[in-house]
């Protein structure tokens, strides 16, 4: 199949999942509304101190972040797996690797994204120093592409599972630490006024790296699960 057929029917995916996104939108802000509610909490749970809320909002914020990405994986694949659009998209002849990547884009598009955007207001909800803001948008807009990626292998290792969506999260939340550690590092460095543009390098070689990858191995487990 030649490129131009492979780019048209990765747009008419990614159209056609946007659509039903649209369609589905209360179930799609359901992971938006989760982010704000743990957000929203913490405070409450730590006392309303300024420095309390600084030390710990960029940790807070990602580890929401991560919890909303995981609460919208399962459906990833699971829709077009239960009613058969699945099977007809990998008989389709297109590049089953295009596919899952136009899928994924959408997943970021719609729960991903959100994030991105509403982070200055979660920042200034938590009281983060000015300094970190920028860098928290960075590593947001950075690492929530590599969250979608790699949750996007686990989901389509356990699209066939019958409890899908508890061993999702058991196996995609060890492979997000790393993430959460260097983004929440280079945020705190900002902070503390030191380089971090090494911890965003590495974040954005985790990108290419999980672009590269991804795709591949959830092509892969996509097959077997369709076995």
């Amino acid at each position: 199949m030649n490129r131009h057929g492979v780019t048209s029917a990765g747009l008419a995916l990614i159209r056609r999942d946007l659509l039903l996104a649209y369609r589905r939108r209360n179930e799609v802000l359901q992971p938006l509304i989760f982010l704000l509610v743990v957000v929203s909490l913490f405070p409450l749970g730590v006392g309303p101190s300024p420095q309390v809320l600084a030390g710990i909002a960029a940790g807070v914020i990602w580890i929401a972040a991560l919890l909303a990405n995981v609460l919208s994986l399962d459906a990833l694949f699971r829709t077009d797996y239960e009613d058969g659009s699945l099977e007809q998209l990998v008989i389709s002849g297109h590049p089953l690797a295009v596919i899952a990547l136009a899928k994924v884009l959408v997943h970021w598009l719609v729960a991903g994204l959100p994030l991105v955007l509403i982070a200055p207001l979660l920042a200034l909800w938590m009281n983060l120093p000015e300094a970190g803001l920028p860098v928290l948008i960075k590593s947001l807009a950075l690492g929530t592409p590599i969250l979608s990626l790699v949750g996007g292998v686990g989901a389509a290792l356990t699209i066939s599972a019958r409890h899908g969506g508890q061993m999702l999260s058991l196996l995609v939340f060890p492979l997000y630490v790393p993430l959460l550690i260097i983004a929440t590092g280079a945020v705190g460095s900002a902070i503390d006024g030191l380089p971090f543009q090494g911890q965003l390098g590495l974040i954005a070689a985790g990108l290419v790296l999980a672009l590269t990858l991804a795709p591949l191995g959830m092509a892969a487990a996509l097959k077997l699960s369709l076995e």
